[in-house]
């Protein structure tokens, strides 16, 4: 793999990692602190993740794997989510945040997938190459957690403004991702 294809993949890697954590974590607090939730609305809203992790792929996936390529499914998505997450940072009711975060996470969670497809696809050895790239979205979490905590944005709306300009920058990133054709081009093109 070509260095400047392992630089591209990892910072992909990065920042979708960085984007979860940037608002995952401290959701919590910012709900019971700015929106004066209860704890089971709290809990209704991280459910929406789990929701999003059985739902979207379904749907997603096809299109990604027949009809489109994966990169410009994934820049799609995250330019959506970051649209999202930013006007989830301005509203004021749970039950708006609920369906905003319930709408995010659906255009969130097939990208991780998406990631790994178009990583995988550009590896010559993947069991060398997948976990040097990999760890970086480990970073990307870790990174985001630091930046939250040391500017002390737990209970701020912040937090998913920075993520929606870091799905931003991946977003656009995507479009100039290695690209990896769909299942339906690959046969067709593979006819010619």
């Amino acid at each position: 793999m070509k260095n400047t294809v392992r630089v591209r993949l990892s910072l992909i890697m990065l920042l979708e990692y960085f984007i979860w954590g940037a608002w995952y974590v401290t959701m919590g607090t910012y709900l019971i602190s700015s929106l004066e939730v209860t704890a089971t609305q709290v809990g209704a809203a991280y459910t929406n993740l789990s929701i999003a992790a059985i739902i979207s792929p379904f749907f997603v996936g096809l299109v990604a794997d027949r009809f489109f390529s994966a990169q410009k499914v994934l820049g799609t998505l995250h330019l959506l989510g970051a649209a999202t997450l930013y006007y989830i940072s301005t509203v004021a009711y749970f039950q708006e945040f609920w369906w905003l975060i319930l709408l995010y996470t659906l255009l969130y969670m097939p990208t991780m997938s998406l990631v790994n497809s178009i990583s995988f696809s550009q590896m010559e050895d993947p069991d060398k190459d997948f976990p040097k790239i990999r760890v970086l979205g480990t970073v990307g979490w870790i990174a985001a957690g630091l930046l939250i905590g040391l500017m002390e944005l737990e209970t701020s709306y912040y937090t998913f403004r920075i993520a929606a300009y870091c799905s931003v920058v991946l977003g656009i990133l995507s479009f100039f991702c290695p690209v990896h054709l769909p299942r339906g081009k690959r046969q067709v093109f593979l006819l010619f």
